[in-house]
């Protein structure tokens, strides 16, 4: 925007100084504008035509004013301008060379294919959560906003391998695939499984038939936010205080919330049952339910339920009890 009013301003000052001598003549000499306009602009830019009519000596010294005072605003304004254009350019080059050498420090980062409203979000919740995200994007509407708001991003089609290997795909630990087409999302979970089949990959799709596609295209994932938001609203008409404590567990402003907390190969847990593992005891949290590593939920396990390998924990309590938690089941 600044450099947009430097530029304007610089212009209508040409402008200004143009039509002010251009009046001059016609007011001194009796010309007509377009004669006046002619021998204004060979004054300013030194050219040596010579003069349009002859002139009264008022007229030369009107010229001799005009050529001192007209050449010294205008090679302003010329020069302004073009400063604006160099610093533009070398602060852009410089920008996309700090943004491209800050994604290649990046490591199991969230990449997010497409900042449309839904992109939006889901890249505003991740960066709240404090997770490392870059968006690719194409449109350059929405590049300005990325600009703006600050976040890492890729300017480019999402469905080229170079352009997501640009935004370290390889080191990625997720990619959302949100752009508006379904078809899109099919190409970039294909584009992306093959660079990466370690990545955990989440499509939106709208059609059953993508729905299909995108899990066979290599998505781990595939949601629809438009029948997550019907669902979203009918449960809150049918059940308005679960949803509400749903909502309270999931937000990261409160101090107690719902989170899955994978427990690692050298955890102290592994082969305990629920009861002699401390959870209810020495954290007061409550485990929720149990995924195992084939994908198995076992909800409102009993005290007898062993931890094992691969499991997943999805446990409701406060925040600090559950970092301290972390720190022993992660291991």
């Amino acid at each position: 925007m600044i450099k947009l009013r430097k530029i304007l301003f610089g212009g209508a000052g040409l402008l200004a100084i143009i039509l002010l001598g251009s009046a001059g003549y016609v007011w001194l000499e009796g010309w007509s504008f377009f004669d006046g306009l002619y021998m204004t602009v060979i004054t300013l830019t030194t050219v040596g035509f010579g003069e349009v009519h002859p002139l009264t000596d008022l007229g030369r010294a009107y010229t001799l004013m005009l050529l001192f005072a007209g050449m010294g605003v205008m090679l302003y304004v010329v020069t302004s301008l073009a400063r604006v254009v160099v610093e533009g350019e070398i602060k852009e080059a410089l920008g996309k060379h700090k943004l491209a050498k800050g994604i290649k420090k990046l490591e199991n980062h969230y990449i997010i294919c497409g900042f449309g409203r839904i992109g939006e979000i889901i890249a505003r919740q991740l960066k709240e959560q404090g997770l490392p995200v870059v968006v690719v994007e194409i449109n350059p509407e929405q590049i300005s906003r990325l600009e703006e708001a600050g976040y890492f991003f890729v300017a480019g089609d999402a469905t080229r391998e170079e352009v997501l290997q640009e935004a370290g795909i390889e080191r990625a630990k997720g990619l959302v695939a949100v752009v508006s087409s379904d078809v899109g999302n099919v190409y970039i979970t294909l584009t992306a499984r093959s660079l990466n089949p370690k990545l955990f990959i989440v499509a939106r799709g709208e059609d059953q038939g993508s729905r299909q596609k995108l899990l066979r295209a290599g998505a781990d994932k595939v949601e629809s936010p438009h029948e997550l938001g019907g669902r979203k609203m009918a449960h809150t008409i049918l059940r308005p205080t679960v949803v509400t404590f749903m909502e309270l567990a999931m937000h990261p402003g409160v101090e107690w919330s719902m989170e899955e907390i994978a427990v690692g190969t050298n955890s102290p847990l592994l082969g305990l049952p629920l009861k002699d593992t401390g959870i209810r005891q020495q954290f007061d949290l409550i485990v929720v339910a149990i995924k195992r590593a084939d994908e198995t939920l076992l909800f409102n396990p009993t005290p007898e339920t062993q931890i094992l390998a691969g499991d997943t924990l999805i446990i409701l309590g406060m925040r600090k009890n559950l970092d301290a938690f972390e720190q022993i089941a992660g291991q």
